[in-house]
């Protein structure tokens, strides 16, 4: 099978219909903190190791099921995160211990490794042409924000009538039922002759020592934070901070009457709203520097989320900052995996990519874990809000010494 020269390829809409499933199961895990720790008496931090100890280990998992894909194949790495995912999902339906969920949070973590972007993009960025690869990846990455759209509401959803053990089942199931798309993903030609040449040793030999690799995976952290910390702890802060939702305001004419209803509602906004971001960032990548549209990304989240803290909380705020924040949510990510396969070539894209990503899951843990470490000892979010703030800053400065130009193959390492 050769690179494809159109956008919507069978490669890419299995693809996208993967990550969708995999990140609105992701998505939903804030909306089960307050009624597991309700159930339990376990403290805010609790609940929060065990989603920080997920984001580590799918950090840690991804160059691994990155490589396994370059050396086994695509279908079978999928197939194996799938099984970790569901495995994670149904261990933790019968989780009554912080240590016991925190635990079976790492076959979740690798599961969504397996079934995420470090091996579902290195596929679509090898079945897509030069021209096209930009746009694919941004729409590979957008299906994970319209999964989720939908997943938050969708867990609050299904709570209405099943526990929250029968949903973590129910969700075991979706990403089970989604491999029925693996046939569509028949791996292509992965590289040119001269990058099938070359070893993974000696690509990653001359990327660790090229200064810009360092900088894209410092660069990346504060990705992981903002994400992360907002994802798992966004419906319980909303739920517990925003003031009452007026009767007859426009969110209470559109059915959001509670603020547990608005922090799931608000995850969704973001997801919303970043599918119209990514696949803009996909779009402006094509044509400009992808150094200066990532610098450009970390300083509007840092001007938001500031702006956010600084102004008192209602529910206009929070529908704001979710939509301001969405439009730059994932944006980073078919940026930041389009400039690691233009420096170092396809071949080796997952690996690398996945690397390039554990900085990202550093950023994810400490993000959860602080924010829930942070609320039990202060009781507010407050200061895990400004270092989010301080560390978005920092990324838009990191990424412009960033060097775009090709590691030629062959290159001394």
């Amino acid at each position: 099978m050769t690179r494809q020269n159109t956008l919507m390829n069978p490669v890419l809409v299995a693809g996208c219909l993967i990550i969708m499933t995999g990140f609105a199961i992701r998505a939903s895990f804030g909306v089960f903190q307050i009624p597991i720790a309700t159930e339990f008496g376990w403290l805010r931090a609790d609940f929060s190791l065990a989603i920080a100890i997920q984001n580590l280990a799918w950090g840690i998992g991804q160059p691994i099921f990155g490589a396994m894909a370059e050396k086994i194949g695509d279908r079978k790495a999928i197939i194996a995160g799938a099984i970790f995912y569901a495995a994670g999902l149904l261990l933790s339906s019968g989780a009554t211990t912080p240590f016991a969920h925190q635990f079976y949070e790492i076959f979740v973590g690798f599961g969504i490794a397996g079934t995420g972007f470090g091996v579902i993009l290195a596929v679509v960025g090898r079945a897509s042409s030069d021209e096209n690869r930009s746009m694919s990846l941004a729409i590979a990455t957008a299906a994970g924000s319209a999964g989720q759209v939908f997943g938050a509401p969708l867990a609050e959803y299904l709570m209405t009538f099943l526990t929250w053990q029968q949903t973590f089942v129910a969700f075991a199931g979706m990403i089970i039922a989604v491999l029925l798309v693996l046939p569509m993903m028949r791996s292509p030609q992965t590289a040119s002759k001269a990058e099938l040449e070359e070893s993974m040793g000696t690509i990653l030999k001359r990327a660790f020592k090229d200064p810009s690799y360092t900088l894209i995976f410092i660069g990346f952290f504060s990705c992981g934070y903002q994400l992360a910390f907002v994802t798992a702890h966004f419906p319980a802060f909303v739920t517990e901070m925003c003031g009452p939702i007026v009767a007859g305001s426009m969110l209470a004419n559109m059915g959001i009457t509670t603020t547990s209803a608005l922090g799931a509602i608000a995850i969704s906004l973001i997801g919303l709203a970043n599918i119209g971001g990514t696949l803009l960032a996909g779009y402006l990548g094509k044509r400009y520097s992808k150094k200066y549209l990532l610098a450009g990304i970390y300083t509007g989240r840092t001007i938001i989320a500031a702006a956010f803290i600084l102004v008192p909380m209602t529910p206009m705020t929070v529908v704001l900052f979710s939509v301001g924040m969405g439009s730059l949510w994932l944006a980073t990510v078919p940026l930041t995996s389009g400039l690691v396969a233009h420096l170092y070539g396809l071949r080796y894209m997952g690996t690398l990519y996945g690397i390039v990503f554990f900085s990202h899951q550093l950023g994810s843990f400490l993000g959860v874990w602080l924010g829930g470490a942070l609320y039990d000892i202060y009781g507010t979010y407050t200061y895990v809000w400004w270092v989010g703030v301080g560390i978005g800053a920092f990324s838009a400065i990191v990424h412009l010494p960033i060097k775009e130009r090709r590691v030629s193959l062959g290159a001394n390492a």
